[in-house]
């Protein structure tokens, strides 16, 4: 177990955010945890979201961009099977102690997470645009 914390840690690269004596505990795992790991995981991010719109919203691509965003937001907000599929991408990351903390605070530690990923799909918007031209 020790060889696969070390590794992923490792893996992952460093703390991303700022981190202070006023974090709070989830702020905390949420730049030395979570977002190491959505930076280290964007493309699969990406290819995952690529292919939901595929399978379920097959008009995507000619949506103006406003609309991509609401529905960036909405699949990963609603759809419980997606969220619950890029929860376990980056679940996967984590090392035993991460898991012990996060499911202490899943809840919360969860907002954060699907917060902090709609963020960045919705900052990659163009890159679906270009999807759409090379179909």
């Amino acid at each position: 177990m020790a060889d696969r914390d070390t590794f992923l840690k490792e893996f992952r690269g460093e703390t991303l955010g700022t981190i202070s004596a006023q974090s709070s505990a989830d702020e905390l795992f949420q730049n030395q945890t979570i977002r190491p790991i959505l930076k280290l995981q964007n493309d699969l991010f990406i290819a995952v979201f690529i292919n939901y719109v595929n399978k379920n919203k097959a008009d995507f691509y000619s949506y103006t961009v406003e609309k991509k965003l609401q529905v960036i937001e909405n699949s990963i907000q609603k759809d419980i099977k997606f969220r619950n599929s890029l929860k376990g991408i980056v679940i996967a990351l984590f090392t035993i102690e991460e898991y012990n903390t996060y499911i202490q605070n899943s809840s919360s530690l969860n907002k954060r997470m699907m917060n902090l990923l709609i963020e960045r799909l919705k900052s990659h918007v163009q890159m679906f645009e270009l999807e759409s031209n090379s179909q």
